[in-house]
């Protein structure tokens, strides 16, 4: 089932706002955070305004916080809110076939009923876990092969290693000054 790009940046909008906490969150940062365009930041949080998932305070000091806990908006309550919305739009212009309509409606239930196992507040901590840099190992020394200038740390990137049969650089590479 492939969701619309509009709700894919509405959970998005959501989960950044999680992060921030009760703080107020202006739309334009979000807009930059997300590499989302202002216009459709905009036009999103207003959807998700509209649903009851942000709060909007207007002005200088304004911007949108999420109007409930993060751990009370359940994954599959945004996806209805937002494909129901665009779906409603694409219903406009299509002449009949009920149908099928119907039968897709019922397969996105049943897809939206897996996301609704997962609210925006695991979303945050997950994106918040992985936002975190990896600690870098230091690179052992194996000092039984090693060269001995580079285990008294005077080894140079320029300076040649392995004695005179290794003076200079590999076959290939230019050093330049």
């Amino acid at each position: 089932m492939r969701l619309c790009k509009t709700t894919n940046d509405a959970v998005r909008i959501l989960v950044d706002c999680a992060r921030s906490g009760d703080d107020l969150v202006k739309v334009a940062e979000i807009s930059d955070r997300l590499g989302i365009t202002p216009q459709n930041t905009f036009k999103i949080v207003h959807l998700l305004s509209r649903a009851g998932f942000v709060s909007a305070v207007r002005g200088r000091y304004g911007g949108v916080r999420l109007a409930a806990p993060a751990a009370d908006i359940r994954v599959g309550q945004v996806v209805r809110a937002i494909e129901e919305t665009a779906s409603a739009a694409r219903r406009e212009k299509a002449l009949g076939g009920e149908d099928f309509d119907q039968m897709v409606g019922d397969a996105l239930e049943a897809f939206i009923q897996v996301l609704d196992a997962n609210t925006i507040a695991d979303m945050a901590e997950t994106s918040a876990r992985a936002a975190k840099p990896t600690p870098v190992c230091e690179p052992q020394l194996d000092r039984d092969n090693a060269d001995p200038a580079d285990i008294a740390g005077l080894a140079t990137p320029d300076a040649p290693r392995g004695g005179a049969d290794k003076a200079g650089p590999p076959p290939g590479v230019v050093l330049r000054s």
